[in-house]
């Protein structure tokens, strides 16, 4: 079953592309076609398919190589600007917003990509042209994935709690199944869920409609600047859990820090591959040291997307910390990290 939901993902974005990108993305084996997990398409060069930490190439006959190799397809500078006006149906200007910050959503959820030449007006991006790549991550939801998070902590969610991980480990899959679980009663009783998905990777928006499962008693607010939306979600609709993805600047972990003791328990992920790479992010060690999270679940590479490999809480993360500084064993770590 999840193979043929992983293939009905690709089927949908090779369909979004069109032409003989299309034709050739369904040529390949069905069993391989579930494994794909982003499709990249470079002026110039190749097709590549990332199947984890693996990189594919088409062969353009019905299969996919290690290595490029003479007469693999190429996609050409004007195919790709011609795909690109396909997946913003033919009318470019109305997706401007989202190309200024450098993406697309498409129907399914499914998240474009788009890196190009930007055009500056009064020190922020007003445009993007000659675009030179696009790459289409696959959306796919993995019902269930959450449930060791809920046993561990229970569908309560006290204190809040943040994923950590690299790239493509599945924090994104992991929160919407949370969000899922918890709006939609699975837990026991219906919840309160507002998710503020300011790229569209948790709802995956398309024309005002949520394209993944996130329950029945959830509210998306979508594209909207997270340290803005967050506020917004907490003054207007009046969540009993607050799921955000990528906490990053300064305005964001301010307008997480305001949302504490309104009520609203916190899910929030972050970039950081290991406790101590956490740890040497202010923003994390600002939002744990303010009780933001009581509990943090480390995730593991994205050959295994997912997976739970560390699980602390907060106030023991913080004392291991503190305990290296005490101990003088990485006292330029600690400084780094804002933890004494």
């Amino acid at each position: 079953m999840m193979e043929q939901k992983n293939d009905q993902s690709l089927l949908e974005a090779a369909h979004a592309v069109g032409g003989w990108i299309e034709n050739m993305l369904l040529s390949l084996p069905e069993r391989f076609r579930g494994q794909i997990q982003e499709i990249g398409l470079r002026a110039g060069r190749p097709i590549t398919l990332s199947c984890g930490r693996e990189i594919w190439f088409p062969d353009g006959h019905g299969q996919a190589v290690r290595r490029p190799q003479q007469g693999v397809p190429v996609v050409t500078a004007q195919e790709l600007a011609a795909v690109l006006h396909r997946l913003c149906g033919y009318s470019v200007y109305s997706f401007q917003e989202e190309l200024r910050e450098g993406y697309l959503t498409l129907r399914g959820g499914h998240r474009v990509g788009v890196a190009g030449t930007a055009v500056m007006q009064q020190g922020r991006i007003s445009a993007v042209k000659e675009v030179s790549s696009l790459n289409i991550r696959l959306a796919r939801e993995k019902k269930g994935c959450a449930d060791e998070l809920l046993r561990r902590l229970g569908p309560e969610l006290s204190g809040g709690l943040l994923l950590a991980g690299p790239p493509a480990a599945g924090k994104t899959t992991l929160l919407r199944d949370l969000a899922r679980q918890l709006a939609g009663g699975e837990t026991g009783r219906f919840r309160k869920v507002a998710v503020v998905d300011e790229r569209g990777e948790l709802a995956g928006c398309w024309q005002g409609e949520p394209q993944h499962d996130l329950g029945v008693c959830c509210d998306v607010i979508s594209g909207c600047p997270k340290a803005l939306g967050i506020l917004q979600a907490v003054r207007a609709l009046s969540p009993e859990f607050l799921v955000c993805d990528e906490v990053g600047n300064g305005g964001e972990v301010e307008a997480l820090l305001q949302c504490l003791h309104t009520g609203a328990s916190l899910i929030a992920s972050i970039h950081a591959g290991t406790k101590e790479e956490l740890l040497r992010r202010p923003q994390a060690v600002t939002l744990l040291r303010a009780g933001a999270f009581g509990a943090v679940a480390l995730l593991g590479s994205r050959e295994a997307p997912g997976t739970i490999c560390e699980w602390e809480k907060a106030g023991d993360l913080l004392a291991q910390a503190a305990g290296n500084a005490a101990a003088g064993s990485d006292r330029s770590f600690c400084r780094v990290s804002g933890v004494a």
